[in-house]
C-alpha cells in the first residue's frame, strides 16, 4: 500500500503551493521498526499521512530535556494511553537510553516506529534484539516522480523539497552546511573530504590519495567514510570476485552518495546535456537499484567488476547472476562481453540513452540494450527480463 504525502513549498514570489507525492513504501501494521534515513528525505511527512492518529514524540528540543533526565517518563506516559496505533518516536538517536524503555513496552504489546538519521549514536546501544525491523527511507525514486527528466534529477537531486524547487542551489547549499557539516561537527579537513568524495563518486576509493588531498591520515579518511554511511548519506560497494585472479581488482571499494544533487552541487556543476554525463546516469541507476532493493525488501548483493586492464561492469547483482553497464555515448561492450564469457550471467544489459531496446547475440550469450526509462518502468512494475530473473533468484534463495 502506497501513501500520499503532501509537500509544502514556497516559490520565488513567496506563493505557497502544495505538491502531492505518492510514496511507494508500505510499512506493516503492528510491527515495530526503525525507520532510518538521511535528513529531509520525508520521513516525518510520510508518517504523518500514513499514521495520522499515532502519537508522536520528538526527542529533540524540549523532548530531549525532558526524557534525557528521566527516560522512564516515556513508559509512564505511554502506559496511560489507550492506543491501537504505532507510537512514533522521532530523533531516536538523541537519547539511546530510551530504547531500554521501548524494549520493555514492545514486550507488553505496544508497537513503535523509531525514526532516526544517525545510526552511529546507537551502534553500541539496545537495538531491541530483533524485535524491531529495519527500514531505510530514501529520497524520491522513479515511480514517485511526476515526470521523468534526467537533467532535473542530476541538477536538483531527489530530496523532495530540492527536486520540486525552482532553484535548488540555495537548498543544496543549506543541506551541505546545516544538515551534513553541522551534524557531524567537523570542519576543515571534513569539508575538503566531502569535495574529494563528490569528485570520486562512483569511482574506486584510494584512501591514501584522499588523505593526501585532505591533509590527514588514512585512518581519518576511513572514519569519515564510516560516518557518511552511518548518517545514511551514501553506500560502499565492493568488487565481485568469484574466482581468485591476479587480473582482477579485488579489494577497492566504490562510494556512492545517497543523492545525485548533492554530488552535482559539491562539484560546482550544472549539467546542461546528457552527453558526457555518464557518471551522473550511473549514479542515478545505482540509486534506483538500491531504492528498489530496500523498498521491496530484496536481498540481492550489488557489486562491481573490474580487471586490471580496465574492463569493467558497473553493477553485478545476485552474486554474478545479473550484470549491468550504464552508458550515455557509443556503446563499449568489451567489459560486459568479457564478464559474460567468464561468468555466464542469467541476464546482461546495457542501460543507455538509445530510443529503442534491442538484443545483441554474443556466442550463446544475449546482451539486452535497453533505454533508461524502459529499464526503470520494467524494474518497478516487476516486468521485463531483469525483474523475472530477480524473482527467480529470490525464489532460489540467491542473494
Amino acid at each position: 500500500m502506497s501513501s500520499l504525502t503532501y509537500l509544502q513549498l514556497t516559490s520565488h514570489w513567496d506563493k505557497l503551493f502544495i505538491i502531492m507525492i505518492n510514496r511507494v513504501l508500505s510499512l506493516p501494521l503492528g510491527q515495530s521498526l526503525f525507520l532510518w534515513g538521511a535528513k529531509k528525505t520525508g520521513k516525518t511527512t510520510y508518517l504523518k499521512e500514513r499514521f495520522p492518529e499515532s502519537p508522536v514524540i520528538n526527542l529533540a528540543g524540549e523532548g530531549f530535556l525532558k526524557y534525557s533526565k528521566n527516560p522512564s517518563c516515556l513508559r509512564e506516559e505511554l502506559l496511560l494511553l489507550s492506543c491501537n496505533h504505532p507510537i512514533i518516536i522521532e530523533e531516536i538517536q538523541a537519547i539511546p537510553e530510551i530504547l531500554d524503555e521501548v524494549h520493555w513496552m514492545i514486550e507488553q504489546g505496544l508497537s513503535f516506529i523509531l525514526c532516526g538519521s544517525n545510526f552511529r549514536k546507537l551502534k553500541k546501544g539496545n537495538l531491541l534484539g530483533g524485535r524491531a525491523w529495519r527500514q531505510i527511507f530514501l529520497p524520491l525514486c522513479y515511480p514517485e516522480l511526476p515526470t521523468f527528466d534526467l537533467l532535473k534529477i542530476f541538477n536538483h537531486g531527489l530530496i523532495p523539497s530540492h527536486y520540486f524547487s525552482e532553484d535548488p542551489v540555495p537548498l543544496l547549499r543549506d543541506y551541505v552546511s546545516k544538515e551534513i557539516e553541522s551534524d557531524i561537527r567537523l570542519v576543515g579537513a571534513f569539508n575538503r573530504f566531502l569535495d574529494s568524495m563528490a569528485h570520486r563518486n562512483g569511482e574506486m576509493l584510494n584512501y591514501s590519495s584522499i588523505a593526501r588531498e585532505c591533509m590527514v591520515n588514512v585512518g581519518t579518511i576511513q572514519l569519515y567514510v564510516e560516518i557518511l554511511i552511518d548518517l545514511f548519506l551514501g553506500w560502499v560497494i565492493f568488487p565481485y570476485t568469484k574466482t581468485n585472479s591476479r587480473q582482477l581488482i579485488t579489494n577497492a571499494p566504490k562510494f556512492y552518495f545517497f543523492d545525485t544533487g548533492i554530488v552535482t552541487f559539491l562539484r560546482e556543476q550544472k549539467i546542461r546535456t546528457l552527453k558526457g554525463a555518464e557518471d551522473h546516469l550511473k549514479h542515478y541507476i545505482f540509486l534506483e537499484l538500491m531504492a528498489y532493493k530496500e523498498i521491496n525488501k530484496k536481498r540481492y548483493s550489488v557489486q562491481y567488476w573490474r580487471t586490471k586492464t580496465g574492463l569493467e561492469v558497473d553493477f553485478v547483482l545476485a552474486k554474478g547472476r545479473i550484470a549491468l553497464n550504464v552508458l550515455t555515448s557509443k556503446s563499449d561492450l568489451r567489459g560486459l562481453i568479457a564478464f559474460t564469457k567468464e561468468h555466464r550471467p542469467a541476464y546482461a544489459a546495457v542501460i543507455c540513452l538509445e530510443p529503442q531496446e534491442r538484443f545483441i547475440k554474443i556466442g550463446d550469450q544475449t546482451i539486452h540494450i535497453v533505454p533508461v526509462e524502459t529499464f526503470l518502468k520494467n524494474l518497478w512494475a516487476g516486468e521485463g527480463a531483469f525483474s523475472k530473473i530477480i524473482k527467480q533468484l529470490m525464489s532460489e534463495g540467491v542473494s
